[in-house]
């Protein structure tokens, strides 16, 4: 093979390997260096958001909060009529129990709450807003339109203690204690009632009427001093 056709065979060599690499060269942006054959067989790493509580974490009220919204719902039963005083006396007393549940608790965690406690405190919390449900739908309620002069007087005290309840101004002991007296008069009128063919003689009006001025002292009382509700 003569020199001249050895060299023509070469340059076409070389001219056929230095195309693709042309080619790769000028299709990669300006100013970027090629790609080595390692970097290039990397695939890029696509990128991983932080992890973040699921939404039905997000989403799950705190056992302050359930407390809050428990006396929520009950002042606004208290309010309405559709809880009794017996039946609002009864929901506090358990909010009550379980507020004292809940100091102990951080008494012994150092002031907060472990994960059991607070699964403890919320599967109670269920369990009162369950009977709230169910009290606020039966068949008793606390009469919004009375005729007799006790029968205001009584709505006008549960009104009171609504707006109590719902200011915070009222914890849930001072209100448990309240409703008992309050459904205590109540039975008696009853009581009275029944005995006297639905009526109530002088002497026993007086009665409840000194009785009701008792529970309207304690009211004020109770609304002014310094102990509001836990939030």
């Amino acid at each position: 093979m003569t020199n001249p056709l050895k060299v023509t065979l070469l340059s076409a060599t070389l001219l056929a390997f230095m195309l693709p690499l042309a080619a790769q060269t000028s299709n990669a942006p300006q100013g970027t260096p090629p790609a080595t054959p390692a970097q290039a067989s990397v695939p890029a790493q696509a990128n991983v958001p932080a992890q973040t509580s699921t939404p039905a974490q997000a989403n799950t009220p705190s056992v302050g909060q359930r407390k809050e919204r428990q006396q929520d719902r009950i002042s606004q039963g208290i309010g309405n009529g559709s809880l009794t005083a017996g039946e609002a006396n009864s929901l506090e007393k358990q909010e009550t129990n379980l507020n004292h549940e809940e100091t102990d608790m951080r008494k012994e965690d150092g002031g907060k709450l472990t994960a059991a406690d607070k699964a403890a405190l919320q599967q109670q919390q269920d369990k009162i807003s369950k009977e709230i449900h169910a009290d606020k739908h039966n068949s008793a309620t606390q009469n919004e339109n009375p005729k007799s002069e006790e029968g205001k007087r009584a709505e006008t005290q549960q009104d009171r203690i609504a707006q109590g309840v719902r200011s915070g101004s009222l914890n849930a002991g001072e209100t448990s204690n309240l409703e008992k007296r309050e459904s205590s008069i109540n039975r008696e009128v009853a009581q009275d009632r029944a005995a006297n063919g639905g009526h109530l003689t002088a002497q026993e009006r007086a009665k409840v009427n000194a009785q009701q001025n008792k529970v309207s002292k304690q009211i004020y009382k109770d609304k002014h001093n310094n102990h509001p509700a836990k939030k």
